[in-house]
């Protein structure tokens, strides 16, 4: 009997075949999907005990279900574990550390994979900050400090804190590409 169903999104099926081949023997079973609009749908249908996510997909990209995982509480409680062969592309939307989820960068090994899903289920288990329970940081002052918000535990101030730089990480790198974009369109245009 079935008892945990896997989810491997990847439009390369020698991928798919090769993770497939990967997991140890059990009482699971693998399902594939070939694009993100695919594996949306599977999410949504199915009881899955693991995603594992390609990041670069064609018709819903590995960002969007991503995404979506992460904007319904019962999802982002399945252990996630997003492939790509370009980690800097996975950095530009998410920056490290990558808290709830695991990455692998392909190729990879079995080795690398089982221990890349361990990791993942470990990953899923730690306790989430809810939006509604974050502090708004003050627009004047980008940390923020103990004694501007009493009640509040350093713990919770070094996770904003952290969560600060990986706001400015990720507005910088989007600043980057836009200048990058700036000056290829210039370029088109002359």
């Amino acid at each position: 009997m079935v008892t945990h169903k896997i989810l491997v999104i990847d439009d390369t099926t020698v991928v798919r075949v090769k993770v497939r081949e990967m997991l140890p023997p059990g009482n699971f079973q693998v399902l594939e999907a070939r694009d993100g609009l695919e594996g949306l749908n599977f999410i949504r249908q199915e009881k899955l005990s693991l995603i594992l996510l390609d990041f670069v997909l064609p018709k819903v990209s590995g960002w969007e279900v991503f995404q979506e995982i992460q904007s319904h509480p019962d999802l982002k409680k399945i252990p996630l574990l997003i492939m790509s062969g370009r980690k800097e592309e996975v950095m530009e939307k998410i920056p490290q550390p990558f808290e709830y989820f695991e990455f692998i960068e392909k190729p990879f090994d079995q080795k690398q994979l089982i221990d890349a899903i361990k990791s993942a289920m470990k990953k899923a288990k730690q306790p989430r900050q809810e939006p509604a329970e974050l502090l708004t940081v003050p627009a004047t002052n980008t940390e923020i400090t103990a004694n501007s918000n009493e009640g509040v535990s350093t713990a919770d101030i070094q996770i904003l804190n952290q969560k600060i730089v990986n706001m400015q990480a990720e507005i910088d790198s989007l600043n980057k590409q836009l200048a990058q974009v700036v000056i290829f369109i210039q370029q088109k245009i002359k």
